[in-house]
């Protein structure tokens, strides 16, 4: 099912719905800052489940975490002085952050890696979205065998435990910079839409 969403002003009622989905174990896929998300409820393993299926991703791949501010990515990644001083530089865009994991992290989302992928996109819906959940969502990007599909209706298509897909305006190619700060220092993992002009 796709529905048409304000990307600028996300109706209430259709993140509502949205909400609903995810609550009851369902997968969506929403607009960010960068491309389009597939993105479920952490605390649920078959939601997850759903995810690595649909997307036919191999278990060692993580999904990252869409949080709604800076307090909540500390909550799931550990966040020192330096971190967090360069974290709220960059806080909300198009920047995943890898960061040494809590023990808040549900296991089925950790795996053997005692790191997190964490984010904090720059887009009403995605805001609007865990905001509205209350806790963040596990995500990764709507792309398959390496390209990102921006079609809302191909989105559909293409992933069949897709449950809903909220279809806005403004999604682009370029998937999110990675940074990694689970050594101690900033290392750039993935060029992409964030600059990295601050390093």
């Amino acid at each position: 099912m796709r529905i048409a969403i304000n990307p600028k002003h996300p109706e209430p009622r259709k993140i509502a719905q949205a909400v609903a989905v995810l609550e009851r174990g369902g997968v969506i896929a929403y607009p960010t800052d960068t491309v389009y998300g597939l993105g479920c409820d952490i605390s649920n393993k078959r939601a997850v489940e759903s995810i690595y299926r649909a997307k036919r991703m191999d278990s060692s791949q993580l999904l990252s975490f869409v949080c709604a501010d800076l307090a909540e990515v500390a909550r799931y990644g550990v966040v020192d002085d330096a971190t967090y001083r360069m974290l709220r530089r960059l806080i909300p865009g198009a920047y995943t952050f890898v960061l040494e994991a809590t023990r808040e992290v549900p296991k089925v989302l950790r795996l053997k890696r005692k790191t997190v992928g964490v984010r904090v996109p720059d887009h009403p819906v995605a805001h609007a979205l865990v905001q509205a959940l209350g806790r963040p969502v596990a995500s990764t990007s709507a792309s398959l065998d390496g390209e990102i599909l921006i079609d809302p209706k191909e989105i559909e298509e293409q992933f069949r435990g897709v449950d809903l897909v909220l279809e806005a305006e403004g999604c682009g190619l370029t998937p999110s910079t990675i940074i990694d700060f689970s050594s101690g220092t900033p290392e750039i993992i993935r060029e992409g839409a964030g600059p990295i002009d601050f390093m």
